[in-house]
């Protein structure tokens, strides 16, 4: 068959473990690659209407996939004033006050890190006094929790704690006065709910300018770890207009209080989609986060938090797992603390060995766990998905950041164990979790095996010894990515009759010195053999 494109690069990494000698070459015919080869090999290739893309010095990879990230959720946490940033009380304040002094009817901000406030509670004080007389709700980096001013609570009618199907909170103090901290999904959502909502068009942008963000910082492929309503119509109106700039493979929620009626609802979403997006599995919580101190620990934390799971009866939680793999639909699930990990774990360990062989499943995060729990994923074949950032924006080797505080040093000791997962043999995808962290590859790549910030050599590794090595972080974004999804023979690697989808690197990312890969570019990303962006030195 005749190529449509021959890509051409002085270096070639395929991850095909099968190949025998170098390559700097690949044809592709129909979004398919059909030969790989040499630059000689290229030459007999060719023919008239082939187009050939040289990269010269650059490094080719399969296409960079983040195992884990929210774009139209994001839209509603990346509201309003970024401060992600700020590392003070005061200047979280000082931000604040310059965008209550904007045209907008609500004070909104996201990313907030309560290692800002230090040793001071969030409470609604913060906000009352900056916020030009507005309600206002400010999401914090979890993605789990916000702060609501006095106002936003009471146009919610917010006035005292409430009872919900999952584990959710409105902190009151002891007279049991809400001090403005609403504790996941069903109490952010008292005030959520009343604030005016974008227009489909103007979602529809902001979707658009942040998949093609993806596509640029070298992304061809993502594990959506939501789905709604919403977005198939968003997505779908974007492919009305030209193909989506990546591959997106989404997972809606099961959450507490649901049951088989629900579940079967949930069931026959999944294989639907369009021409680069599909609803492939379902998405579970078993806890919150160690931050707000709703995970779920064997031993309470600092405060005497973070002791209940997100389903109030977790036997539920079995059952709907039991569901959806008995009919080969992969889950995923949400599952941070080492109570969790294990019923996860215990959970899978109960089905027949068979029907666990359906499908492909999944833990997300896996923030802290113990020896023998690490051993439990490879033998029970379930894949640890998990995002290198978490550790090094948001906790510090001397463990004197909330989430380690919380834990104490046990616990914080065994801070996100990457390393240790991947000698046990366990099948390990990467991924930012965007909005909560960036979603920018090479940085994230850097920092897995720097257990540090890239470009901050001050800064202390944290648990060094789960650093990865550079092919491990290469496979957690390729190959182990498609085996994440199931879809290693498809994907994952340059292999002839797999999916032409790329990554292009200026530097090796098996070579190049961490802080250098962090802080470089991609040269171009290719999508179905098609070009989805590119340096304009190659354009």
């Amino acid at each position: 068959m005749t190529p449509d494109l021959i890509v051409l690069a002085d270096t070639v990494h395929t991850l095909d473990h099968d190949a025998t000698s170098p390559v700097q070459a690949v044809a592709v015919s129909a979004g398919v690659i059909t030969a790989v080869g040499d630059r000689d090999d290229a030459a007999a290739w060719r023919s008239h209407g082939t187009r050939v893309l040289d990269l010269g010095g650059a490094t080719l990879s399969p296409g960079l996939v983040d195992c884990h990230i929210h774009p139209v959720f994001g839209l509603d946490l990346t509201v309003g004033c970024d401060l992600s940033a700020a590392d003070s009380l005061e200047e979280v304040r000082s931000l604040l006050r310059a965008e209550a002094s904007t045209d907008s009817g609500w004070l909104r901000a996201w990313g907030l890190n309560p290692n800002a406030f230090g040793p001071t509670p969030l409470h609604r004080d913060a906000l009352d006094d900056v916020s030009n007389g507005k309600p206002a709700l400010i999401r914090l980096f979890d993605g789990h929790s916000a702060l609501a001013n006095s106002k936003a609570l009471e146009i919610a009618g917010v006035h005292g704690r409430r009872e919900f199907d999952q584990t959710a909170e409105v902190v009151c103090d002891a007279q049991g006065t809400p001090t403005g901290m609403l504790l996941e999904a069903a109490a952010m959502e008292l005030v959520q709910r009343h604030i005016p909502q974008e227009s489909f068009d103007q979602r529809k942008s902001r979707l658009a300018a942040l998949l093609n963000g993806f596509a640029r910082s070298g992304l061809t492929g993502g594990h959506i770890m939501d789905h709604s309503k919403e977005s198939a119509e968003l997505f779908a109106a974007l492919e009305a207009d030209g193909d989506l700039p990546l591959r997106l493979r989404s997972a809606p929620w099961c959450m507490p209080g649901t049951g088989e009626a629900d579940w079967e609802l949930l069931a026959r979403t999944v294989g639907t989609g369009g021409r680069r997006w599909s609803v492939e599995a379902i998405k579970l919580f078993v806890d919150g986060t160690v931050d707000n101190g709703t995970a779920w620990l064997h031993e309470p934390d600092l405060y005497g938090e973070s002791t209940a799971p997100f389903w109030p009866r977790p036997e539920e939680y079995t059952a709907a797992v039991h569901f959806f793999a008995s009919r080969g639909i992969p889950t995923a699930t949400h599952a941070i603390g080492d109570a969790g990990v294990k019923h996860v774990l215990d959970a899978f360990g109960s089905l027949p060995s068979d029907t666990l062989r359906r499908a492909v499943h999944r833990i997300e995060h896996i923030e802290t766990v113990p020896d023998d729990l690490v051993e439990r994923f490879r033998t029970a074949g379930v894949v640890a998905s998990m995002q290198p950032t978490h550790c090094t924006h948001y906790s510090l080797a001397d463990h004197s950041d909330n989430w380690s505080t919380r834990l104490g040093p046990v616990r914080a000791d065994r801070a996100w164990r990457c390393r240790d997962l991947r000698d046990a043999g366990v099948t390990l995808g990467i991924g930012s979790d965007w909005p909560i962290a960036p979603y920018e590859p090479l940085p994230i790549m850097a920092d897995a095996r720097l257990r540090r910030r890239s470009g901050h050599p001050d800064q202390a590794p944290i648990a060094p010894k789960q650093a990865l090595t550079a092919l491990q972080v290469l496979e957690g974004y390729t190959s182990h990515a498609a085996r994440a999804a199931g879809l290693w023979d498809v994907s994952g690697s340059i292999s002839v009759g797999k999916r032409a989808d790329f990554t292009a690197f200026e530097l090796d990312p098996l070579t190049a010195e961490p802080d250098a890969l962090g802080a470089s570019s991609v040269v171009a990303t290719i999508v179905d053999g098609e070009i989805q962006a590119i340096m304009d030195r190659l354009g």
